[in-house]
């Protein structure tokens, strides 16, 4: 994990690896708790029965699932000090080449891509691998944007 203690090292540090996250695991519990949230209770994440005579074996993880771990992922993986606050504004070049099944343990990497200014503070793109044991591929790639200000 790194920690910036100010934006401008924050800047300093683009092109570089900001960290690896902690392992989290995917549980049906999990899933069924997004499928609730979002209203997307296709088969293939919620029925377990139905999901072991896929393809997959089992049911898997919703991709907005696993791209909505960054945030805690992103956490263990870098932190900027003296900062009034931290907004998101978005994510760009997501994919999922892998499924997550259930019951798998993801972690994220993070390398920050760019750190420009913006008014009152530095807007940053950081690429998020999310990645398993189990995988060879990686289950998310996704650019985020977050502002900073100080």
């Amino acid at each position: 994990m790194t920690i910036f203690p100010s934006l401008a090292e924050l800047t300093a540090a683009v092109g570089t690896e900001l960290g690896t996250s902690q392992w989290h695991t995917l549980d049906q519990a999990r899933i069924d708790l997004f499928a609730e949230a979002t209203d997307d209770h296709q088969w293939i994440h919620v029925d377990p029965e139905r999901a072991k005579e896929s393809q997959f074996g089992s049911t898997i993880a919703h991709g907005y699932l696993t791209m909505s771990m960054i945030p805690v992922l992103a956490k263990e993986c870098y932190g900027v000090e003296g900062v009034r606050m931290a907004l998101n504004y978005g994510s760009e070049k997501v994919r999922f080449p892998a499924p997550v099944p259930v019951g798998t343990a993801i972690r994220a990497t993070a390398d920050l891509v760019s750190a420009t200014e913006v008014p009152g503070g530095v807007q940053a793109v950081v690429r998020f691998t999310i990645t398993s044991a189990e995988s060879a591929k990686p289950h998310c790639v996704a650019e985020t944007i977050t502002r900073f200000y100080s």
